[in-house]
Formats: structure tokens, C-alpha cells, sequence
């Protein structure tokens, strides 16, 4: 386990700026997830880390020690990449006992070794096969046990699920979930997946455009994105947004209407621009269904509009509704609720769930 640090890390090819000044600490033993969209540098990041991309200013340190100039084998790093990176033409006990080889390690000790990996990704009957007798997820494993065999202070691991189907992929995320509690080992971990993040991580970095947006909690970024990136980015389906007046009533709070939006008060996380429109984030599972008998409560907002898809997926219905501006509404209830094609339904929220949020 070791702590890692980047402390105004920047990288540049010629005159493009692909990394713009970071400043991240990952604790040892944590867990911490790079997420973004595709180019905002999360991979950049983590081979800068790795020592298989140059940094062009500030300084990376991984267990107390600066190894800006320091060859990869020299941090005490072991990487995952997403193309598995396995021989062929090795058996999987050679395959993981790769580096071992390398190292001169005598064939007692790396037996060992490799036999411990084995029983931690639960491979001891493969260790005798071909990779080409190995499924996506089995190959992925080996290229896991590869990395645990060298005892890193710190596993970097880049897309590693990106090649597999959606459901290896959630097996593979379960069985990296459960080698990080078993080994207790610092992970910094690189997805587009926002759900990836957000079942592994202790920590998410949300990166874009070679910057941070916000750094926290799977559930603090859910629950308290500091702008509108974050906020749309995090979150399975996506935030709804509504450009809305907002006029200050004090404490923070600001009367909102829009046409679609129906009157109410509103408290900002940070103060909105004066004079200015902004935007109004409601997540899909903050929205539930007012029947004809019902009326929202005080503490309320309301929106009305007619169903236009719906989505049943068992345990939760998402319908897309069609607002009179023409815009979409997108709504996560319950998996039995019985809302149809075509019908005028209005929807709630709790005004302590809506976030506010400045135009720009």
C-alpha cells in the first residue's frame, strides 16, 4: 500500500495542453476511480502515473518519494491494461509468473507466488491452459494475477473491462471489488462507465478536459454535484435540466418558473450570477407519480406532461414524458406502477432534492 500524490501535474504535446495543472492525493489502500468522457485525459493521467508518459511540469509521488525521473519498474506499480497484454504462446502459470522470470526470481518462490494469485482470482484449474482456451473475463484474470504476483504498492488499471460483454463485465467488477478488500492494496482505476465508478470507487475523480470537475464519495457526487457536468455526467439515467427565472427570496433561496416548470422555491448549493437565467437539475429517481385523487405538498415542485415512452425493466419504470415546450422528461418509479402510453400525468419532487445551478 502506498500514498499517492499529484501536485500540479501537467502534460503538453507541442503546443496542446492535454493536462492542466492536477492536483490529486489518493490515500493508501483507497480505492479511487478516474472517470470522464472519452479524451479528458483520464488514461493520460494514469500512464503519467505509471511512468509510460513523460509529465511536463509538477510532481508525482507514490509512497513519500518524487519519481518524476523514475522508470516504470522503479515505482512499485503493477498496471492492468484494457488488451490484456498476455503471451500466447505461454501457459497461464508462465504468463503470470512473467515478471518473476524477468526478475530472476528463483522457481521456488515464484511457484509460490503464482499459485497464491491463482487462489485469490480463483484460477488454479486454468494454470495449465493456452490463452486462446480462455474466455474474455478468464484472460482478464490473468493479466490481474500477473499484476498481484509482483506485490505492487499500488495496482493502476485502465478500462480493464472495456473488451468484455455486460455480463462478465459485472462479474469481473464484482471480482476486482473483492481483491481490493482482500489485499488491501491502493487501486486507481480508469473508466468511462459512470456505473463502473460508481460500484468500486471510495473516491471518484471526475476529470474533463484534461481538469478536475469534482473529487468525492460515489454518493456525494450523486447527491451534491458542484456543476453542471458533474451533475449530468453522474447518474444512471442522466439528471432532467430546464433553464428557469430565478428570482432571490434570501437565505440562498430563489422563487423558480419556467413553462414547463411550475412556480416554487428553490435553495442553491452556491449563490446564482444576479440577473441571470439558470438551470434547474431534477434527478429521474427524485420523481414520483401524482395520481388524480392526490396534490403535491408544499414542500413540492411539480411538472405535468404526457407520456411518450415507457420502459419497464422489472424493478424500476422509466418513462420518458413529453412536456408542453416539447422538451423530455425522464422519470425512474417503481417497477409496478401502472402509468400508459399516451396519458397526462403529473410528477413531483421534493424541493430539497432540486439542484440549482448557473447558466454557464
Amino acid at each position: 500500500m502506498a500514498h499517492v500524490k499529484l501536485t500540479s501535474v501537467r502534460k503538453s504535446f507541442g503546443s496542446v495542453e492535454i493536462i492542466m495543472g492536477v492536483d490529486i492525493e489518493i490515500d493508501s489502500g483507497e480505492f479511487v476511480v478516474f472517470v470522464g468522457p472519452s479524451g479528458c485525459g483520464k488514461s493520460t493521467l494514469l500512464r503519467m502515473i505509471a511512468g509510460l508518459e513523460d509529465i511536463t511540469s509538477g510532481t508525482i509521488e507514490i509512497g513519500g518519494r518524487v519519481v518524476n525521473d523514475l522508470p516504470p519498474k522503479d515505482r512499485s506499480i503493477a498496471m492492468v491494461f484494457q488488451s490484456y497484454a498476455i503471451f500466447p504462446h505461454m501457459s497461464v502459470r508462465e504468463n503470470v509468473g512473467f515478471g518473476l522470470t524477468i526478475k530472476g526470481v528463483d522457481k521456488a518462490e515464484k511457484e509460490k507466488k503464482v499459485l497464491e494469485a491463482a487462489r485469490i482470482l480463483q484460477m488454479e484449474n486454468l494454470l495449465d491452459r493456452r490463452p486462446s482456451q480462455l474466455s474474455g473475463g478468464q484472460r482478464q484474470r490473468v493479466a490481474i494475477g500477473r499484476a498481484i504476483v509482483r506485490d505492487p504498492s499500488v495496482f493502476l488499471f485502465d478500462e480493464p473491462l472495456s473488451n468484455l460483454d455486460a455480463a462478465l463485465r459485472l462479474d469481473m467488477r464484482m471480482e476486482i471489488g473483492k481483491l481490493h478488500q482482500s489485499l488491501g492494496a491502493s487501486m486507481i482505476y480508469v473508466t468511462h462507465d459512470q456505473i463502473e465508478a460508481m460500484t468500486l470507487a471510495d473516491r471518484i475523480v471526475v476529470l474533463k478536459d484534461g481538469q478536475v470537475m469534482q473529487t468525492g464519495t460515489p454518493m456525494e457526487l450523486f447527491h451534491n454535484p458542484d456543476n453542471l457536468f458533474v451533475a449530468g455526467f453522474i447518474g444512471a439515467p442522466r439528471m432532467n435540466f430546464f433553464e428557469v427565472d430565478a428570482a432571490p427570496v434570501g437565505n440562498g433561496a430563489y422563487r423558480i418558473g419556467a413553462p414547463d416548470v411550475a412556480e416554487t422555491v428553490v435553495t442553491a448549493k452556491k449563490p446564482l450570477p444576479e440577473g441571470e437565467r439558470a438551470i434547474l437539475g431534477i434527478r429521474p429517481q427524485h420523481l414520483s407519480l401524482i395520481d388524480d385523487a392526490g396534490a403535491a405538498s408544499a414542500d413540492q415542485g411539480v411538472l405535468t406532461g404526457k407520456v411518450a415512452l415507457v420502459e419497464r425493466l422489472g424493478t424500476e419504470t422509466i418513462v420518458n414524458l413529453s412536456l408542453p415546450s416539447g422538451a423530455v422528461l425522464i422519470a425512474a418509479l417503481d417497477g409496478d406502477n401502472p402509468v400508459a402510453m399516451g396519458s397526462a400525468v403529473t410528477l413531483a419532487y421534493a424541493r430539497t432534492d432540486a439542484h440549482l445551478f448557473a447558466k454557464e
